[in-house]
């Protein structure tokens, strides 16, 4: 049965535990409970939050003046897959990390890269996830939703859901719920071929070697830990919304452009991180270059702070609230340094996080 409440506390259902009261919360634990929750709150004409594990969210200190949904549903269902996989639908509430865990123990490979992150299965195909060379975007099938506009559910195929980095169909509005995804796996002792440069040196393997899953899986969580990227209690560093900033990917023109002032400020010999990536819609090449250099370049090192506010200690890529801060804190923290990277190399950094009734 669906819990009702009131003017409840949002900082205490985000990582970064930040964010005011919701004017009402519903904690909805099958579909049913889920689509009616929704439903009634639009019949009603009011706003809707809907919440899975808070861990890539930035929600405003006066808070959110609606209903706000925490997606609490339970399951996940394997049969077998066309061509020897296996397919596995997961209920939206299922936390992330245990499913991985699962996934690996029941010698399932495809998503033993995303080992370690935060949050629940419903956010994955939203933000199309990905860490360490693995997307979920090649391992997601089908997306089923419950589409606001229609009122109706609905499913999407792989194609339909609009992967790009860090982007999806699903993301920047809130027509959708998700309700359940579908991944198909492939049964192997093996990882995937191990696509990332850091990873593979971790390893102590050749890019594209394959390693024992689990093994994969330890190397992961060892390079996020190192980085405040797993969650523990204990440490001040992982009260983040994981990477705030996405790494830019860049046209030939704005390439150019980070080239010449990286020289200018850094000296001619200096190199930035660069990878290839997909062409454009116009067609034009693509390169992806690290948000995380940018901003060390650009003076904001590790443990760099404004108030009681600060980068991560572990990864520059993380702003943490290891104390007693607050919203407007951790986005005064943000302006300074997408404008400090803006001035100094031209690149505009884009938050990662969904923002709730704020904006940069």
């Amino acid at each position: 049965m669906a819990v009702f409440a009131e003017e409840v506390n949002l900082a205490g259902y985000t990582t970064l535990r930040l964010g005011g009261p919701a004017r009402r919360f519903v904690e909805a634990t099958t579909e049913a409970e889920l689509v009616a929750a929704v439903r009634r709150a639009d019949d009603e004409g009011e706003p809707v939050l809907v919440l899975g594990g808070g861990s890539n969210l930035v929600v405003s200190d006066d808070g959110f003046p609606g209903t706000v949904v925490r997606v609490g549903t339970r399951g996940v269902d394997r049969s077998p897959a066309d061509g020897g996989g296996v397919r596995v639908r997961v209920q939206a509430g299922e936390e992330w990390e245990p499913f991985v865990a699962r996934c690996v123990e029941d010698g399932l490979t495809g998503v033993e890269c995303l080992s370690g992150i935060p949050g629940r299965v419903g956010a994955t195909p939203i933000q199309n996830v990905g860490a360490y060379g693995q997307d979920v975007s090649e391992t997601i099938i089908r997306v089923r939703a419950y589409d606001r506009r229609a009122r109706k559910i609905v499913e999407f195929g792989r194609e339909e859901c609009g992967f790009t980095y860090r982007h999806s169909a699903f993301k920047g509005h809130d027509r959708y719920v998700i309700l359940e995804v579908t991944y198909e796996l492939r049964e192997s002792e093996a990882s995937q071929p191990i696509a990332y440069a850091e990873l593979a040196r971790k390893l102590d393997v050749e890019p594209g070697a394959t390693v024992p899953l689990k093994e994969a899986r330890e190397a992961v969580l060892e390079l996020r830990r190192g980085k405040g990227m797993v969650l523990d209690p204990a440490d001040p560093d992982t009260r983040s919304a994981g990477s705030f900033f996405t790494n830019p990917i860049l046209d030939a023109e704005r390439l150019a452009e980070l080239e010449r002032r990286v020289a200018e400020r850094l000296g001619p010999d200096v190199r930035f991180p660069r990878y290839a990536e997909r062409p454009g819609p116009d067609g034009e090449p693509r390169t992806k270059t690290s948000a995380a250099w940018l901003i060390d370049k650009a003076g904001f090192t590790k443990g760099h702070a404004l108030g009681p506010v600060r980068i991560s200690g572990k990864h520059t890529l993380a702003l943490t609230n290891p104390g007693d801060g607050s919203t407007a804190d951790l986005l005064a923290l943000a302006r300074q340094v997408r404008d400090g990277v803006r001035d100094a190399f031209g690149v505009e950094l884009v938050n990662e996080p969904v923002f709730v009734g704020v904006e940069l």
